[in-house]
């Protein structure tokens, strides 16, 4: 049986190194790890293989802004081109529209609003090529549209779906996600709120997660993909938001109030003090913990006819949180290797995997799940 030639484009980043590692134990595949230095992808390749990989590998130096993306892709001849090369706000599709055109499936980690809804623009030619194109293969909306898929069925009518994510703060982190969210902090969103689309702003609208057998952690308002697809996939719903939070309240609250300086025009956009303002974060890496969260409410009608609120979450521990939004293009690399994806098109992360499915590929990690069904507050 041929191998199956995985492209990784950002491997040795954040996410890329979890999927390059994933992924280095299928016998079936042949990794070609690749990023902007060949030094770094060459240092992963060597790192893997201390780990014991069983895939044949080698190292690649791609620039994804290059003029010659088209023929370095061509020449690499992969079947499937995993971008990891965040972050995706403003971005065009450069990558996908290459990848296609080599004949390739295509996956990326994208967080960017505008960018994931986008994907369907290429629809018809991967449909002509036979080929996926998917976009926003993470923890959004990848796994949480999983999620309300898995619970969709106890509801005669789903009204709303509020996420939230809390990486612990000893967890890693890396400078495309630090852009991302500074991006829309303090910055005004469209979001469907109590049955009508409001404009709302970033990282604002304060709350608290509450886990059981953990501490209470702030949360505030982001611009994700989520607030486009699950009310597209899910006509009935009148209210969909996603929040998330840093940890440690000096930074969450410290962000909070940055957000209204941005808001108020009293300053530009924080994301091109990226750099500095993770370097701050570091010094406070000995504080907080190393768990992560994140949640799925769940609410509308059941299928008694009476109100059902759901909250599913999962929480890992020991630093294995970033595992989570690198797992979905780990599923979905490996269901195209065994023919295990039918079909073809350009579309965001649902409807391709189950949460079950999900799951099992983090079956090693510290990782538990859990769905409580909670009074219902309207």
């Amino acid at each position: 049986m041929p191998c199956f030639r995985i492209l990784i484009i950002g491997a040795y980043g954040q996410f890329g190194r979890r999927i390059a590692e994933a992924l280095s134990f299928e016998p079936r595949a042949e990794l070609i790890l690749a990023g902007r230095s060949l030094a770094k992808a060459a240092a992963l390749l060597d790192e893997l293989v201390a780990l014991g990989a069983r895939a044949a590998m080698s190292a690649a130096q791609i620039d994804v802004e290059a003029p010659a993306l088209h023929d370095r892709l061509r020449a690499l001849e992969a079947d499937l081109v995993i971008h990891t090369a965040g972050p995706f706000q403003q971005r065009d599709y450069r990558v996908a529209e290459a990848a296609l055109a080599c004949n390739a499936h295509y996956i990326d980690l994208a967080d960017g609003r505008a960018f994931v809804a986008g994907i369907t623009r290429l629809d018809e030619e991967a449909r002509t090529r036979g080929r996926w194109v998917i976009s926003g293969a993470s923890s959004v909306p990848g796994l949480s549209a999983a999620v309300v898929a898995a619970h969709a069925p106890r509801f005669a009518t789903l009204e709303s779906v509020e996420s939230a994510i809390s990486p612990g703060n000893r967890t890693a982190r890396g400078l495309a996600t630090t852009q991302a969210i500074l991006g829309y902090v303090g910055r005004p969103h469209r979001a469907l709120i109590d049955g009508r689309w409001r404009s709302v702003h970033g990282w604002q609208s304060l709350r608290r997660i509450r886990v059981p057998g953990l501490p209470s952690r702030w949360l505030a308002r982001c611009d994700v993909p989520d607030l486009d697809v699950l009310p597209a996939r899910y006509p009935t719903l009148r209210h969909c938001d996603f929040r998330a939070g840093l940890e440690l309240r000096r930074m969450h609250l410290g962000l909070w109030l940055a957000s209204w300086a941005v808001r108020g025009r009293l300053a530009p956009g924080l994301e091109r003090w990226a750099q500095p303002l993770l370097r701050i974060s570091e010094w406070w890496l000995h504080a907080g913990s190393d768990t992560g969260l994140m949640t799925v409410d769940m609410r509308g009608i059941g299928r008694d006819g009476t109100p059902l609120q759901l909250q599913w979450s999962i929480v890992a521990e020991q630093g294995s949180g970033p595992r989570i939004p690198a797992t979905a293009a780990v599923v979905l690399a490996r269901k195209l290797m065994r023919g295990n994806l039918p079909g073809a098109g350009a579309r965001p992360c649902l409807d391709l995997f189950t949460l079950p499915e999900f799951l099992d590929a983090l079956s090693d990690s510290p990782i538990w799940t859990e769905t409580r069904e909670l009074a219902l507050s309207r």
